[in-house]
C-alpha cells in the first residue's frame, strides 16, 4: 500500500506543477486578450482559470506541507492545511462570480464594440489549453480519490467551458452582430465559477466543523461494531475527517469487566479490522467495564455541566 501511495503521490505532484505552470502562463494571456479585445468572456474565462491556478498551487504547497513531520506541537501534522486552502478557494472563486456579475450588468445596457476575430482566437487556444491538462491528469494523477486532485481537475472541466462560451460568443457576434452575447457568455462562466466555489468552501466547512465524513455511514458503523464478539454496548461515538481521505474515528465499548488484556485486544483488533474496511484508519476505542455509570446514548450529549445548589 505505501509504496504505491508514495509513487501516485510523486506523480500527483509532477502533474499538478505542469498544470499549474500552463495554466498559470494562459491565464495571463487570456486576461491581456481580455483587455485588448474589450471581451469579459474571455475576462471571465481569465478570471476562472486564475481560481484555477490558484487551486492548483494549494494542491502543490498541501502536497509538500503535508510531507512535513508530524510535531507535538501538531500531532496530525499540517495536513489541515488542503481544506483551509480549499476554503479560501471556494469564498475567491465566490468574490470572482460577483465582481463578473456586476460588470456583465453594465454590459448588458451599452455593450463595447468587441474585437471578435481576437476573441476567437485567444478562447480557441485556451480551449485546447484545457483540454491538454485535462488529458494529462486523467492520464496521470489520482482524480477519483483525492480532494485536491480531484478539485484541480473540475476546475479545468470547467474552464473548458468557459473557453467553449467564449468561441460561441465570438461566433455570434461575428455572424449576427449581436452585442450582448459577450456579457452573456462571462454570466453563465460566473454561474460556474460560482457554483463550484460554493461547493469548495461547504466541503471545507463541513470537514472543520468536524462532520461525519460523507463516505461514512455511522449507522452502519456502529451496527458492525455491535456484532462483535465480546462488544456489549457502544456509545459517545465520533467520526470525523482529518483531510481528504484520512478519516478519524472514536468511541467507548462496553465489555466484560472479567476479560484479559488479551481478550480486550482481540476485541479491539477485530473493531480496528473492520473500520479500516470501512476507510476510517485513525481509531481510538476506549474500553469499559458493564457496571460503568454512563449515558446509553451512542452520541455523547455536550452539555455544560450542572449547577450545584448549596
Amino acid at each position: 500500500m505505501g509504496h504505491e501511495h508514495s509513487h501516485a503521490h510523486t506523480n500527483n505532484k509532477k502533474i499538478l506543477l505542469i498544470s499549474f505552470l500552463i495554466i498559470t502562463t494562459y491565464m495571463l494571456v487570456e486576461a491581456v486578450g481580455g483587455v485588448l479585445t474589450k471581451s469579459l468572456a474571455l475576462l471571465s474565462d481569465a478570471g476562472h482559470m486564475f481560481s484555477d491556478s490558484i487551486s492548483l498551487a494549494i494542491a502543490l504547497i498541501a502536497f509538500k506541507l503535508g510531507e512535513k513531520a508530524v510535531t507535538y506541537n501538531k500531532t496530525f501534522g499540517y495536513k489541515r492545511f488542503e481544506v483551509l486552502a480549499a476554503l479560501f478557494n471556494g469564498v475567491t472563486l465566490v468574490a470572482i462570480a460577483l465582481i463578473i456579475f456586476y460588470e456583465a450588468i453594465e454590459r448588458f445596457v451599452n455593450p463595447p464594440e468587441v474585437a471578435t476575430v481576437g476573441m476567437l482566437i485567444i478562447s480557441s487556444i485556451g480551449l485546447a489549453v484545457n483540454i491538454l491538462v485535462a488529458w494529462i491528469m486523467m492520464r496521470g494523477a489520482d482524480t477519483e480519490e483525492n480532494l485536491n486532485m480531484r478539485g484541480a481537475f473540475l476546475h479545468v472541466i470547467s474552464d473548458m467551458l468557459g473557453s467553449v462560451g467564449a468561441i460561441i460568443a465570438a461566433l455570434f457576434i461575428m455572424f449576427f452582430g449581436w452585442g450582448w452575447a459577450d456579457p452573456l457568455a462571462s454570466v453563465i462562466v460566473a454561474i460556474l465559477v460560482l457554483r463550484s466555489g460554493y461547493f469548495v468552501a461547504k466541503k471545507a466547512i463541513h470537514i472543520l466543523m468536524e462532520g461525519t465524513p460523507a463516505d461514512v455511514d455511522i449507522n452502519q458503523v456502529v451496527q458492525a461494531i455491535a456484532k462483535v464478539e465480546g462488544v456489549k454496548g457502544i456509545h459517545d461515538v465520533h467520526a470525523w475527517t482529518i483531510t481528504s481521505g484520512f478519516h478519524a474515528f472514536s468511541c467507548h465499548i462496553v465489555v466484560d469487566e472479567q476479560l484479559t488484556v488479551a481478550e480486550s485486544n482481540k476485541i479491539t483488533h477485530s473493531i480496528e479490522h473492520l473500520l479500516q474496511h470501512k476507510g476510517i484508519h485513525h481509531i481510538a476505542l476506549q474500553m469499559e467495564p458493564a457496571n460503568h455509570h454512563h449515558d446509553e446514548a451512542i452520541l455523547c450529549t455536550l452539555e455544560a455541566a450542572p449547577e450545584h445548589h448549596h
